[in-house]
């Protein structure tokens, strides 16, 4: 009996179907992976802009309207979005950590960070 049982070998899938396949399964190095990126010069040079009439769109004339949402405004310090502007210095920021920060540099620094900004304020 024993000579039977081995003989019969459970033969299993080299891949389950409930696993997920590794993307180097996959696609194995050197095939192609689908949708490739084109970067914008070869997009222009495949559109040959000076060809086409000037009121037609192309990569060289694009032009869109204003948006319809308000600008982001993000904190002057952290970079973050920045709910918030000192009503002092007029800096805007994000929490009340970057608040005390504020409030603590001096006149110079303050002006700098709106320079930055392109916000001409002259603080009194």
């Amino acid at each position: 009996m024993e000579p039977e049982v081995m003989k019969a070998e459970m033969v299993l899938a080299p891949t389950l179907p409930f696993k997920k396949v590794q993307t180097a399964d996959k696609y194995p190095k050197g095939q192609s992976r689908g949708r490739q990126w084109k970067h914008l010069r070869y997009l222009l040079q495949a559109a040959d802009a000076s060809t086409m009439p000037p009121d037609q769109p192309n990569y060289l004339n694009i032009q869109s309207p204003p948006s319809i949402y308000p600008p982001k405004r993000y904190c002057d310090i952290t970079g973050f979005e920045a709910p918030y502007v000192d009503p002092r210095t007029k800096l805007r920021y994000t929490d009340p950590e970057v608040f005390k920060q504020i409030r603590m540099l001096p006149d110079e620094y303050v002006q700098r960070y709106l320079a930055l900004r392109n916000a001409a304020v002259v603080l009194r």
